[in-house]
């Protein structure tokens, strides 16, 4: 059944074995993708997550699906990442040739202290495990990387399975770095540590300016994104990978 914005109509959301995996049933009826095809989820820990997103909806009320994050990525990868496997790996990779990480200020010197001491080590975490190093610039003038390095960097994004992408593709988008995304990913960095690296220049605006309320927003909002994706990942566990 979509998952629109419709009035609750169920009673219960439980979670039952089928082949291939789990699913999650609203009063003993097989939830579906908005594509009507059939959710089934790799771990019965992720079933159980979408079944209390579905549960925990207003029993005298509309769905709200944009709260049910865990539905939302489970529904993509099979929507979409699964029929065009191949290109979401392109378009994650793409960020390998612009990754945040790489393009450092020249000034102040606080910022680019702070830049060297937050950037470079997910960098060298990378080019270590993956044998993907990545060159750095200057401003945002675009720097070529290394062909090596992005045949290296989509290589490891393609062990990941159709649930792990989906995850790992948002993130790359959220933070603008597929290393801090692979990163969240192997469990090299905490959710709290990637979103602070993704977001230092305005956390450092903040930290000099002040705070605004619209910036504020958008931060608590890809806070909630990254969140929301490690926890995915984190419930999908080894099968986020193939």
């Amino acid at each position: 059944m979509p998952v629109s914005a419709i009035k609750r109509f169920y009673k219960t959301a439980a979670v039952a074995p089928v082949d291939g995996g789990f699913e999650v049933r609203l009063d003993n009826r097989s939830l579906r993708t908005p594509a009507g095809r059939p959710l089934t989820l790799p771990t019965e820990v992720l079933a159980a997550a979408i079944a209390r997103e579905w549960a925990d909806q207003p029993e005298k009320g509309e769905i709200k699906p944009l709260e049910m994050a865990m539905m939302r990525l489970a529904a993509t990868a099979i929507d979409r990442v699964a029929v065009q496997r191949h290109k979401v790996i392109d378009d994650t990779a793409k960020y390998a040739g612009s990754d945040l990480l790489c393009y450092r200020a020249d000034a102040p010197t606080d910022l680019v202290v702070r830049q060297a001491r937050v950037w470079q080590p997910p960098l060298d975490w990378a080019a270590g495990r993956y044998g993907a190093r990545l060159e750095l610039a200057a401003g945002v003038q675009h720097r070529p990387q290394p062909a090596t390095s992005i045949a290296a960097l989509t290589a490891a994004i393609a062990t990941h399975s159709d649930f792990g992408l989906s995850a790992l593709f948002n993130l790359t988008v959220a933070m603008g770095s597929v290393v801090l995304a692979l990163a969240v990913s192997e469990r090299h960095l905490a959710p709290l540590a990637a979103f602070e690296a993704a977001e230092l220049d305005a956390l450092y605006e903040i930290e000099k300016w002040g705070e605004d309320s619209e910036a504020t927003m958008r931060l608590e909002r890809l806070r909630r994104d990254i969140d929301s994706g490690a926890r995915f990942l984190d419930l999908l566990g080894t099968a986020r990978f193939l």
